[in-house]
Formats: structure tokens, C-alpha cells, sequence
């Protein structure tokens, strides 16, 4: 009985081999298979990634891709698909914000802070920018705040300001993956709400000093 076990295994494991070779991936429904993929995926997938899944042409997946977009919002659908930077991903559609905000938020705290979402959005309206600026921004020092946005991963360092020597910041990939954002042109248009950086060091003239962090 123990010798014909292992042949019994080895069997099922060909069958199984067998059966994954000999699908027709390239014969299911196209839209039908990216739909199947995107929900699955933990992360944004590249078109090149969902072509090489498919065994179809990359051209082919992105109409497929932006026709299924274009009928989730059609449709009024709770969901959207939106490519992003670092590529597709299904999103819950900005309409339904309210009752999603309600479920995220039930019996818990938000994730950000006030605090640190003031923070990532003067870093994303004026980058590259260095700590002192984004405090004379807000009217407190923002170093702890930065330090958090740094560690969650939606700031990142990015070289050193001429003059001061101050760390200069700006938003990372991951923070345009979450807002659902190809790029930082994307962003909503508030930037002349916030003060020029030229009048920023009017305001560290007046007592704002030592706020940069050097190096």
C-alpha cells in the first residue's frame, strides 16, 4: 500500500499540471477575466502584468480596461476602476464616500490624524518642501507629524535645500496609489490658497527660525 502511494500522488499532481497547461486563458471573456484579476489583487496591476495573465495584446487590454471604467461609471456603480501610477485597481466611487466614511469609521479612529492630514497636504501642494516651511505653513512645528507621514510611507526624503541644508519632502508613490492619482497634477487645484514659499521666509524671519531640520 505505501509503495503505490507516492505513484498515487505523483498522478494527481500531472493531472493537475496537466489541467492548468491546457487552459484556454486566451479563450475566456477578456473583460470578464481583468474583472476576475483586479478583484483578487492586493495591489495596483500594471497592463503589463494583466496582458501576460490574459495572453492578450496590451493595446487590447486597455481599451477592455477603460471600456469596464467607463460602464462602472455609466452604471453608477459603488465601485470605479481607475489607473493609477503604479497601475489598476478598483476603488469605491467617490458618491458613495458618506456611507463608506460611516463603515471605516465605525467604532474606530481615523487612520491620519487632523493633524497629519493638514500635514500631507501641504507637502503635496508645495513639494518639494522641508519641515520648517510645512510648519510655517501650519503655525506649529510639524517634525513629529512629518516623522509619522515618513514612517507610514506617504512622504518621503528627497534631497537638501541649497542655502539651509534643510531635508526637503515630497509625496510617495504609495500616497498616489491610495488617493487613486496618476501623478501629483492630478491633485484637486488649491495650491494658491497656500502661501508662496518666497513669503514663507517672511514668516521664519519672524520667529519661525531653527524649524528646518539640517541634513
Amino acid at each position: 500500500m505505501s509503495e503505490d502511494e507516492p505513484e498515487q500522488e505523483s498522478a494527481q499532481d500531472t493531472q493537475v499540471t496537466e489541467f492548468a497547461d491546457s487552459a484556454d486563458i486566451a479563450g475566456l471573456d477578456l473583460r470578464g477575466s481583468l474583472e476576475a484579476l483586479l478583484i483578487v489583487a492586493d495591489e495596483p496591476a500594471s497592463v503589463t502584468q494583466l496582458a501576460s495573465f490574459v495572453e492578450r495584446p496590451m493595446p487590447e487590454v486597455v481599451e477592455a480596461l477603460n471600456e469596464l471604467a467607463c460602464s462602472y461609471v455609466n452604471d453608477d456603480r459603488g465601485f470605479e476602476l481607475r489607473e493609477t501610477a503604479a497601475g489598476w485597481r478598483f476603488y469605491s466611487s467617490a458618491a458613495f464616500a458618506p456611507v463608506v466614511e460611516r463603515y471605516v469609521l465605525d467604532g474606530q479612529q481615523a487612520r491620519l490624524t487632523q493633524a497629519s492630514l493638514e500635514t500631507l497636504a501641504v507637502v503635496a501642494y508645495k513639494q518639494p518642501v522641508s519641515r520648517g516651511r510645512v510648519s510655517a505653513v501650519r503655525g506649529v512645528n510639524c517634525d513629529g507629524v512629518m516623522r509619522t507621514l515618513a514612517a507610514r510611507g506617504l512622504i518621503e526624503e528627497v534631497g537638501v535645500e541649497s542655502g539651509s541644508g534643510a531635508s526637503l519632502f515630497r509625496t510617495s508613490q504609495y500616497f498616489l496609489e491610495r488617493m487613486g492619482l496618476s501623478s501629483i497634477a492630478d491633485l484637486p487645484d488649491i495650491a494658491p490658497y497656500l502661501p508662496d514659499l518666497d513669503a514663507l521666509d517672511d514668516l521664519s524671519s519672524d520667529g519661525l527660525h531653527g524649524l528646518d531640520d539640517v541634513g
